[in-house]
Parts: C-alpha cells; sequence; structure tokens
C-alpha cells in the first residue's frame, strides 16, 4: 500500500496561502523553495509522525514552463483551499502502472531532496485533484521542527461516488474518509489550541 506524506493548499500567492493557514489552525508556515520544472514554488510546516503541508503558488519570478504546472496550478482561481493530497510510496514506477491516471513519473531535486512525482500530462489529477497525487522519495523525506499540530483526518468529498472504490485501493489509512457531494478537500488538525479545520 502507501502511506500518507503531505496535503497541498494552493493559493494565488505564498502570502494568502500562508495567512489562510494562519486563520485556520493559528500556525505561521515554515520556509520552502522553488520547483524550477514547473515555475512554482512553497512553504512547508511539519505534522507529526513524519507527514507535512505545504502552500504552494506560481512563482511570479519564474520563467513559464514548457509544461502545463502541477496541482492544476494554471486553473487556479479563488481564494486559498486545499488543492491535493499527496501518497508516499517505495515504488512509484509499480503503482503508476496500477494507476495510470496518476501520470508520468517526473525527477526533481531542490538542495539535498531527490524524489519524483507522476504528474499528468495536463497537470489535473482526477476527481478534481481528489485522486492522491503519488511520490517517491529518493532521497530521505524532509524533516521539520516540532509544530504540534497532527492530521486526525482528511475528508475528501467528491460528485463521483467512483472516487471511494479508488481511494480504497490506494490506502488503507483511516484517517482518509470519502464522502459524495460537491469537490472540496478538508484537513481535521490537531493544534496546540484544539482541534482546527481548514479546507
Amino acid at each position: 500500500m502507501t502511506d500518507f506524506d503531505h496535503f497541498a493548499i494552493s493559493a494565488a500567492t505564498l502570502d494568502d496561502g500562508a495567512a489562510h493557514v494562519l486563520t485556520h489552525l493559528g500556525h505561521h508556515m515554515g520556509p520552502g523553495g522553488k520547483h524550477a520544472l514547473m515555475s512554482t514554488h512553497n512553504r512547508l510546516s511539519g505534522l507529526a509522525a513524519g507527514e507535512y503541508f505545504e502552500v504552494i503558488a506560481i512563482d511570479p519570478d519564474a520563467v513559464a514552463p514548457d509544461r502545463p504546472r502541477w496541482f492544476d496550478l494554471d486553473r487556479r482561481a479563488g481564494l486559498p483551499r486545499i488543492g491535493n493530497w499527496i501518497l508516499r510510496t517505495d515504488d512509484l514506477d509499480a503503482l503508476v502502472a496500477r494507476f495510470p491516471q496518476a501520470g508520468r513519473p517526473l525527477s526533481f531535486a531542490r538542495g539535498a531532496f531527490r524524489w519524483r512525482m507522476a504528474v499528468p500530462d495536463d497537470g489535473i489529477l482526477p476527481f478534481d485533484g481528489c485522486f492522491p497525487a503519488l511520490i517517491q522519495w529518493d532521497s530521505p523525506a524532509p524533516t521539520f521542527p516540532d509544530s504540534g499540530l497532527h492530521l486526525a483526518e482528511l475528508t475528501l468529498t467528491h460528485p463521483d461516488e467512483g472516487l471511494t472504490a479508488c481511494i480504497a485501493d490506494l490506502t488503507d489509512d483511516p484517517r482518509i474518509t470519502v464522502t459524495v457531494g460537491p469537490r472540496r478537500i478538508t484537513a481535521r488538525i490537531g493544534t496546540p489550541y484544539g482541534m482546527r479545520v481548514i479546507a
């Protein structure tokens, strides 16, 4: 199977996304970096058990990529929201062979970190991003200072009932739940201030 890796909040700017996190979780996002291949940048913060979350946005200082950006960022509009979530695997090629809709494995590097992620050619994951992105860390995954945050539940809501069976084939993490309704991803996060919800 797979393990939960992180979720991604997409925003028009990193400042917008960080403000969204501060409003809903009372947490100041940590630093991040740039993704040259996709012309995006991010800020990161840790969750418990080696998990984390990110705010991601188009990098205004980068040259436009020669392909659609990941996480459907080229079509992103409106307020910050959880746009995607990511599952970690030790065998990305085998998992993509089972789930070709996840996209093609691409290689990324930033500093000491090396990873591969499956990215659809159009940048749009199935079920409007409720289908997870798939990642394989080829270096040790990033570690973070204790933020006092932990993921209690991630709820995927989509009008297509087929999402339920699809997610069941990908993960047995009891924190990942699926409901039927208008598209939305909601995270219930334990914080030093009690349980908070961010979407």
